[in-house]
């Protein structure tokens, strides 16, 4: 089985993180979403190679960074909120 390796900005809410996969869907595609995003775009801005337009690089950041804020959202919440 392939572990995911968790992403930086959300290291110590792994437990949270965990749970909320396990009881919301919607969560758990977000932050699938968000983990392969973010994966993509470190590797597009670490990877030598042909230049992207400014303007792709700058859509994937800005959908990560729409991707963030929900998660952001969900991990603040209280705890009865969660589940929905």
């Amino acid at each position: 089985m392939n572990k995911r390796n968790p992403y930086r900005k959300f290291q110590g809410q792994q437990d949270l993180i965990r749970n909320l996969e396990k009881t919301s869907s919607r969560f758990k595609r977000v932050y699938d979403e968000y983990a392969l995003m973010s994966e993509e775009l470190w590797n597009l801005e670490t990877t030598e190679g042909e230049g992207l337009p400014d303007d792709f690089i700058n859509s994937i950041i800005l959908q990560t960074s729409y991707l963030e804020e929900e998660i952001e959202d969900w991990l603040s919440a209280p705890v009865s909120d969660q589940e929905k």
